[in-house]
């Protein structure tokens, strides 16, 4: 099969030196990207900036900001079977771009934020994936309950959530813990290696495809 993921972080650019961006490493999307290799599937990777290796046989798309990552996703998501979004993609980014510097001045500075467009909101509307559609939620709370609601608002197959609150998984971790929420039911994976941990995870998204 031909899966589409992406990972890593974004970064919002505040000027030519600044930008926001977040704590995602990029592994666990590298993972997936390594263990749907080894399984045999075709893969394009679309990542943010990370310091990871790029996996054996999978071909790769990088990209910087929210919106690079939404127009690289929706250039390509229709020649897939399977799109699993892992990437912590910004929700807001500044809504001017300095050409220059920003010079330190007053006491406080003001940034105006605005929405990025929703990469995994549009896959099916706007973008008309008909294949099996993956999601992930890093939670600090109500991990379940918030989990669930972008599962359905969101018309997934299956949300991978995980409290990203725990020092012990997660963001900065080689391990990870996750649970699956489907659109009516919840399934907890025990703590492993993101890397058994994406090869489980593979498996269980194939067999969401209808045989």
């Amino acid at each position: 099969m031909k899966i589409l993921i992406t990972a890593g972080p974004t970064r919002e650019p505040i000027d030519p030196v600044r930008y926001l961006t977040n704590r995602s490493s990029g592994k666990m999307g590298y993972s997936l990207a390594a263990a749907a290799a080894k399984r045999g599937h075709e893969v394009l990777l679309i990542s943010g900036p990370t310091s990871l290796d790029l996996p054996e046989r999978v071909d790769y798309l990088p990209v910087e900001s929210a919106a690079e990552m939404y127009q690289a996703v929706e250039s390509q998501i229709g020649r897939h079977d399977i799109a699993i979004f892992a990437a912590a993609v910004a929700d807001y980014t500044p809504a001017q771009v300095a050409d220059q510097k920003i010079k330190k001045s007053g006491e406080q500075l003001t940034l105006t934020l605005e929405k990025t467009k929703d990469i995994l909101g549009s896959a099916r509307t706007v973008m008309k994936f008909e294949g099996t559609l993956v999601g992930f939620a890093a939670e600090t709370e109500h991990v379940e309950e918030n989990a669930r609601g972008k599962c359905l608002r969101k018309n997934c197959d299956v949300v991978i959530a995980n409290d990203v609150s725990r020092k012990d998984i997660g963001f900065d971790s080689q391990e990870n813990e996750v649970m699956l929420v489907f659109p009516d039911r919840t399934e907890n994976l025990p703590k492993e290696s993101k890397e058994h941990l994406a090869y489980h995870l593979m498996e269980m998204i194939e067999n969401l495809r209808p045989s």
